[in-house]
């Protein structure tokens, strides 16, 4: 990183360092694809967790990116309701269902998974990076010389997933984060829209963030030309793999592990944030 931008960043103060790192938080046990689902004391895999929320489908698992929160409260109350022995039992039933045919059944599994990416860390809640924030990671990597040749992307996804991850390496999560709520708001205006009660960092200070307001995305990310082609490509193809964005209970953000494929076979990056 060239000294101006070193500058520029070290103007963003990062967060404490936790005092349990995060890799000893990971609750994705050895030999296992995703963590467990925690749910009125007990620990589902995604397979139960989608089959009780089918089991007790409600009408807002159904709105557009509905809240993280909603879905595990919705979990939760059917987990109560039913017991384990109906749990085992509807999972059952619903692992045998066809999630091409049945839109509800794709859409619980599509939840389950995001409930699992959620609970990854104890002590944490985490999600998908957004397609803002894979981009600025991308752009701010040292992969940019292949973007005259779009396929050398396409065809490596190992190479955009390291790309990712170095990029992510280089300004605090926080930083990251806001660069990519920017990035977003600058090739998606309806995003400049604030969700009400959202308090997450970045969300915050939309005045102040938007593109041509925000000095730092400004600076730190000059080049139109990339930052099209970074957004682009993080938007249209989701085969590429990214890792999750971790917030501490404590209070800070980091950039965790890098999770496998959702149901459908790729990787969930939303243009907002989806805590």
């Amino acid at each position: 990183m060239n000294v101006a931008l070193s500058a520029l960043y070290a103007q963003v103060a990062p967060a404490p360092t936790p005092v349990i790192p995060l890799v000893e938080r990971d609750r994705c046990r050895a030999g296992a694809t995703l963590p467990t689902i925690p749910a009125v004391g007990r620990e589902l895999t995604t397979e139960q967790a989608a089959g009780a929320l089918f089991e007790a489908w409600a009408d807002e698992f159904a709105v557009p990116v509905p809240d993280t929160d909603v879905v595990h409260t919705a979990l939760s109350a059917a987990v109560r309701k039913f017991g384990p022995a109906r749990v085992d039992s509807v999972t059952a039933e619903f692992v045998e269902m066809n999630p091409r045919q049945y839109g509800e059944v794709a859409l619980c599994w599509v939840l389950a998974y995001r409930l699992a990416l959620s609970f990854w860390y104890e002590g944490a809640r985490s999600r998908p990076m957004t397609v803002g924030e894979a981009a600025v990671a991308l752009y701010l990597s040292d992969a940019y010389r292949h973007q005259v040749d779009p396929d050398t992307f396409r065809r490596s996804p190992l190479l955009v997933s390291r790309a990712i991850r170095q990029g992510a390496a280089l300004v605090p999560t926080e930083t990251l984060m806001r660069l990519g709520a920017a990035m977003g708001w600058e090739f998606v205006p309806a995003l400049t829209c604030v969700t009400p009660g959202v308090t997450d960092a970045s969300h915050q200070d939309v005045t102040a963030m938007a593109p041509g307001r925000d000095w730092l995305y400004r600076q730190a990310l000059p080049d139109w030309r990339r930052r099209r082609f970074c957004f682009d490509l993080m938007r249209a193809d989701r085969r590429q793999p990214s890792p999750l964005i971790v917030r501490l209970d404590g209070g800070g953000y980091e950039v965790g592990a890098t999770p496998p494929a959702g149901p459908d076979g790729t990787w969930t990056r939303s243009l907002r944030a989806q805590w």
